[in-house]
């Protein structure tokens, strides 16, 4: 675990939020200098805190789709059985999330498709592989109503 100060948890609340920024603007954003922010920034990528750049895209701007989410539970609960799994989703990009859970379900999957038989057809084609799922739970997403970065307050005990 690396231990961060109050400006290098600034920087990844004005990254989680707006992602990639020029030096200048994250530099004026957390009030620093362009040269110290760009060298915190490059030290908290170095250390693996920041995973990653990318753009958030309003799809109903490109055209139809439905979102699901898909609670999955497997036949079993070997670790072949689960490796089973979660290597054939990578296979299809339509899988935009999963998640590993505790509880009832085994795993929560989030799934982007044109349409509802674009959907039903992703599940068949996961059915028909034998990747280890006994049963599925669909839920339709009818709008989105909050999306945000992760709540970066709750480490503020990590500070220096």
């Amino acid at each position: 675990m690396i231990r961060l100060d109050a400006r290098d948890m600034e920087i990844l609340r004005v990254l989680s939020r707006e992602g990639r920024l020029t030096k200048a603007a994250l530099a004026e954003k957390v009030g620093l200098s362009p040269t110290p922010a760009w060298d915190r920034l490059k030290k908290l990528e170095k250390a693996g805190l920041i995973e990653g750049y990318r753009a958030e895209i309003d799809l109903r701007k490109l055209g139809p789709h439905v979102t699901v989410f898909v609670a999955a539970e497997l036949a079993d609960h070997t670790a072949a059985t689960m490796r089973t799994f979660e290597s054939r989703l990578d296979q299809h990009p339509e899988i935009t999330g999963c998640w590993a859970l505790g509880g009832g379900f085994d795993y929560l999957m989030q799934i982007v498709a044109r349409d509802i038989d674009a959907y039903q057809r992703l599940i068949d084609t996961l059915l028909d592989a034998r990747i280890g799922i006994a049963r599925y739970y669909t839920y339709v997403v009818t709008k989105a109503v909050k999306r945000g970065g992760p709540p970066l307050h709750l480490f503020a005990d990590h500070l220096d």
